[in-house]
């Protein structure tokens, strides 16, 4: 009996696009960065304790490492053409491996600002939405808005595996050992991406996902520094940009700046343990998974205007509710970590997609990455602002309520966007 040769088997067998691969290793840095970036949070009642540091002293370490996580990220995406995404990935996880490492051995709260607040920002801002976006650019020609989803939903999934076990070990073993293990775990992830990551799809020798020609990276050409301020200066000129990042510094002002640094410390103020708390961040992290990557889909087939207004309107509605589900009960606060959570950050892959409609796709890294400076505005606005309206009212209920509106008036701006030709970029 004759017997197909076994290179012939091979080459009738689907192969898995290696782009996939790629997904999967800055999925998993995007997850570890969101989960070592939401610590504070976890800190923040230790630290009082410890440090007998104010609520609202370390809601503005807090506020300065989301502002650099935001800054960096126009800058990021010129480093990544530069010097290639596995190269800028290493160095920003050795970066914030060492931040943490020396973290248990600080005693004031200035060296606090510089190792969470300078350290760990700079640090994240290059593991920031601007890598999903250069990721899913040179690796896709198709499915862009599904791996823009899938990569976003990484922040939630951080939050879900991260939270309520460095959680249970703050308050089994103390907030050093919690900081020891993310330390380990970030040791283990720069093995992964030194071994996995690749740049380009030419490195392995294949098209980009969805296309079938096999194309050299563009080099970079232009100053590492300069080229975002001009493609900002250039982006100003478009009543586009001024509409997405308006919208995104409400996202930021409603999500992380906001429930992702006060939520745990809210609920102590009803009683409610860190790990009870913590748990139900993990649990808006499991929907937004979800939700996040629904949305992905979602942008490759409807206007991403209409589905801006939806997550905003939905997301203000959550907002208004938490101050009595947090003085109600168990239940009422279930339900608003389940409805919340379905659109945690949802808004990220019709932003990038509107973002890359109006600008290019060669621009719409940098520009995006300027999005997200305003988002990161917002997030440092209330990660701050929250804290010290806490010290002052002893209460958060107007911080979660003037959210809500902000999200509802965000919704209301998000169907003017794209509705003129954007500005000449040229």
């Amino acid at each position: 009996m004759n017997q197909v040769p076994q290179t012939e088997t091979a080459r009738k067998l689907p192969r898995m696009h290696y782009g996939w691969v790629v997904v999967a290793v800055t999925f998993l840095t995007l997850l570890v960065s969101a989960g070592v970036r939401s610590m504070p949070s976890i800190f923040m009642l230790s630290f009082e304790k410890d440090f007998g540091w104010s609520r609202g002293g370390i809601s503005s370490v807090v506020s300065i490492g989301i502002f650099l996580y935001g800054l960096v990220g126009p800058f990021s995406a010129s480093f990544l053409e530069r010097f290639g995404v596995r190269r800028v990935m290493l160095f920003s996880i050795a970066l914030l491996a060492a931040g943490l490492a020396v973290t248990p051995l600080m005693n004031a709260l200035w060296q606090f600002e510089i190792l969470w607040g300078v350290i760990t920002g700079i640090a994240t801002g290059f593991m920031a939405n601007v890598l999903g976006v250069t990721v899913s650019n040179k690796w896709f020609a198709q499915r862009r808005g599904l791996v823009v989803g899938i990569l976003t939903a990484s922040a939630a999934t951080g939050q879900l595996l991260f939270l309520p076990l460095l959680a249970r070990i703050t308050v089994e073993s103390g907030w050093k050992s919690a900081v020891y293990t993310a330390v380990a775990v970030l040791v283990g992830l720069l093995l992964i991406v030194a071994v996995f990551m690749r740049n380009h799809p030419s490195d392995v020798g294949v098209a980009p996902y969805g296309s079938t020609e096999v194309v050299q990276p563009t080099p970079f050409r232009g100053n590492l520094f300069l080229a975002p301020l001009l493609a900002l200066r250039s982006a100003l000129r478009s009543k586009s940009f001024w509409l997405l990042a308006g919208t995104f510094f409400f996202c930021g002002y409603s999500t992380n700046g906001l429930i992702g640094t006060h939520l745990i410390p809210a609920c102590g103020d009803f009683g409610i343990t860190e790990v009870t708390a913590a748990s139900l961040l993990a649990l808006m992290g499991l929907f937004d998974l979800f939700g996040t990557t629904l949305s992905g889909w979602l942008s490759d087939r409807f206007d991403s205007r209409w589905l801006l207004a939806w997550y905003y309107g939905l997301r203000g509605l959550s907002l208004l509710f938490l101050p009595y589900a947090l003085s109600a009960g168990p239940t009422e606060l279930l339900l608003f970590s389940v409805f919340y959570g379905l659109d945690w950050i949802a808004t990220v892959p019709p932003t990038v997609k509107l973002a890359t409609q109006e600008f290019g796709k060669e621009r719409s890294g940098m520009i995006f990455g300027w999005v997200v400076v305003a988002h990161q505005l917002g997030a440092s606005t209330a990660a701050y602002g929250a804290g010290a309206l806490r010290d002052w009212l002893g209460t958060y209920s107007t911080a979660f309520v003037s959210a809500g509106f902000v999200c509802l008036f965000a919704a209301v701006i998000s169907t003017r966007i794209g509705r003129k030709k954007a500005a000449s970029l040229s």
